[in-house]
């Protein structure tokens, strides 16, 4: 049943709740993947930023890359922003002015003329772009406890396939000039914000305004959700090596750009045709258990890298780190929802997104700087050590993940008065 559900007739005949039951993805949870899929598919302009801003605007390298990070800064922010509103103003308004500010900040980004112009609307782009990625994930986290995973996996399969088709439509319509890029991007936000207007309700648990917390006390006395957010830290901060040094080491064995892109597409493939049977496999394992291997994985696929030279060896690498991705992807919404209080859901997701934005900066500052100081085959030594670390460091906290998730599971199970009866005719799902 979704939060949104309302309990039916008894002559309906609902069949009694069951841990183990795998219902349908709601009509919430397809909206939202709609969503996801819209926005990712038609997130041209970013990839091409630089490149834009070198060599349509004329800009130095330093000064784009400056622009560039004013954008992944301002993500960070957006993460944050878009928990806090998602559980003030709901989630989805939030998701509305997240949608519709993108669309506003793009065309302003892709026709600004002056340098201030460009880096206001940069951080426009960067404040607004992600607002939709935690509140859409407080959505799912307001679904009962054994509906998550299933629908968290069917967003990042959406998201994963969008940046896919985005990947492909960029390098095609570039040809047409950069500002196409911009137009188009701003139009998948508007349709994305149409989607959430005509087919995302209200999830928000009613909260009366005497009892609204700030999310900073309940979290320094979170030790477990702090421990997680540090944990998915350093793991992004790994992880996203494989988009800022990887590129630099392939150069250096002498493959250009295009090879890069080839196994990058291999990723998205491969996340695209084996994350809806992880999902399958995955589903009722123990969330900390998988976890701790994946991680261990990324790790593992990362650590090759000291070792591969040729173009098929450094598609096997990413094989392995991608099987390490899906296991964390599958998992890492519905970790972060256990641990998120009713009434503090999209701040602890928007604390949780932000781990990623943060990992995102941190990575290929520390990533670029060992590859030139200490070179490649130390900065993959790093990544098996950082894996085995991270694998050691979920086996830490598992025991108390457990019990909070258990405890998020029997806050989601109806009591016995409220399960409905079971009748002669077969169950009608909620």
């Amino acid at each position: 049943m979704t939060a949104t559900s309302t309990q039916a007739p008894a002559t309906q005949g609902i069949e009694p709740w069951s841990p183990r039951a795998r219902p349908r993805p709601s009509s919430l949870v397809w909206a939202l993947t709609a969503t996801h899929f819209v926005s990712r598919a038609g997130g041209l302009a970013r990839s091409f930023l630089v490149l834009y801003l070198t060599q349509e605007r004329g800009l130095s390298p330093t000064t784009a890359g400056a622009v560039a990070a004013a954008v992944g800064v301002g993500d960070i922010g957006s993460q944050l922003l878009g928990g806090w509103l998602g559980d003030r103003i709901g989630r989805r308004h939030t998701m509305l002015v997240g949608f519709l500010g993108t669309a506003v900040a793009l065309v302003a980004l892709g026709s600004a003329e002056t340098m201030a112009a460009i880096c206001a609307a940069a951080v426009g782009v960067g404040l607004t772009a992600e607002l939709f990625r935690p509140v859409g994930s407080a959505a799912v986290a307001d679904l009962p406890a054994q509906e998550r995973i299933r629908a968290f996996g069917l967003l990042f399969w959406a998201a994963n396939l969008g940046f896919t088709v985005s990947a492909v439509a960029a390098g095609v319509l570039v040809r047409q000039g950069y500002g196409i890029l911009f137009w188009v991007n701003s139009a998948a936000s508007v349709l994305a914000a149409l989607i959430v207007w005509r087919h995302v309700p209200e999830t928000r648990p009613p909260t009366p305004t005497v009892t609204r917390r700030a999310v900073l006390p309940v979290l320094v006395r979170d030790p477990v959700m702090l421990a997680m957010a540090a944990i998915h830290v350093v793991y992004f901060t790994m992880f996203l090596q494989t988009f800022s040094t990887l590129p630099l080491v392939m150069a250096g064995d002498g493959y250009g750009p295009g090879t890069y892109g080839a196994v990058l597409a291999l990723n998205g493939i491969v996340i695209v045709v084996v994350q809806p049977v992880a999902v399958r496999l995955l589903d009722g394992r123990d969330t900390a258990s998988v976890l701790a291997v994946s991680m261990l994985l990324v790790g593992i696929g990362g650590g090759l890298g000291a070792v591969v030279q040729s173009g098929a060896g450094h598609a096997g690498s990413i094989l392995v780190w991608t099987l390490g991705q899906i296991g964390v992807s599958v998992m890492f919404g519905a970790a972060f929802a256990d641990l998120a209080p009713a009434d503090l859901r999209g701040r602890y997701m928007g604390v949780a997104s932000a781990t990623w934005s943060v990992g995102a900066v941190l990575g290929p500052l520390l990533g670029t700087v060992l590859l030139d100081h200490a070179g490649r085959t130390a900065l993959w030594v790093a990544c098996s050590a950082t894996g085995l670390a991270l694998f050691a460091a979920q086996r830490a906290v598992a025991p108390a993940l457990r019990r909070r998730s258990s405890a998020a599971a029997d806050d989601a199970r109806p009591t016995d008065a409220a399960r409905p009866a079971r009748t002669n005719r077969p169950g009608v799902p909620a």
